[in-house]
């Protein structure tokens, strides 16, 4: 692999305590990238933001106005992280659909391509811009404009199961699926939206456990533990 995206949940960034960020958790997050940077290999992020804020948090706030709080924890997500991995020896620079004053740039396809020529990381941060997409969009649409291979969406779970495994403890765990079956089954991979990006643009999804050992570094060598979401 020559260029990933990584997908990475608010809920991970917090570690045991659910909510805000755990600075063990994201060091260790930092240390797998820098390997894969050291190596050569080109690493955009993005994060969720639920950590801070879920879109549905309070049903007395106009849902714009939600998603909009929501791209904005997205964007101290990045911000927090970006400064991680810096500690770490990396360089870094964030991206945001809308104007974040000097803490971020505005994206644009050749300023990220430029980035990354450099050999920095570089965070998506704030979706897509706009409300009623969530980050599950703006992540395979950013995979897409920047022609990354695959999106590597680190998250809680070990992959794709047929049903909750935290409900139904015989749940089936898939070593690949197709998208279009994902689709069909609403398996809540990426949101409906997001599958359906990631289908019509050929833009596959491996799905993994973050708080397994070494397993960014793990997957993107070809030690996978996890669900691949072919297209």
């Amino acid at each position: 692999m020559q260029r990933i995206l990584l997908k990475l949940s608010g809920e991970a960034l917090a570690g045991d305590k659910k909510t805000g960020f755990d600075e063990e958790t994201v060091r260790a997050v930092a240390l797998q990238v820098k390997q894969l940077v050291d190596d050569g290999i080109q690493v955009g992020v993005v994060t969720g933001g639920g950590n801070f804020w879920r879109g549905r948090t309070s049903e007395n706030i106009d849902r714009t106005k939600a998603d909009q709080i929501g791209m904005l924890a997205t964007v101290m997500n990045c911000i927090y992280v970006s400064e991680i991995f810096r500690s770490v020896g990396m360089k870094t620079e964030i991206l945001t659909p809308f104007e974040c004053s000097s803490f971020t740039k505005l994206f644009s396809k050749d300023r990220a391509n430029k980035y990354f020529g450099e050999g920095k990381v570089v965070f998506f941060a704030g979706g897509t811009g706009h409300p009623y997409f969530s980050t599950d969009t703006g992540v395979v649409l950013r995979a897409i404009e920047v022609e990354a291979e695959t999106i590597l969406l680190a998250k809680s779970i070990d992959g794709v199961y047929d049903s909750d495994p935290a409900i139904n403890p015989t749940a089936k765990r898939y070593d690949e699926i197709s998208i279009d079956e994902v689709i069909s089954q609403n398996l809540q991979v990426v949101d409906m939206t997001a599958s359906i990006l990631a289908r019509d643009n050929k833009m596959p999804m491996w799905v993994f456990d973050l708080n397994e050992k070494d397993s960014i570094v793990n997957t993107v060598k070809g030690k996978f533990n996890g669900t691949k979401v072919i297209v």
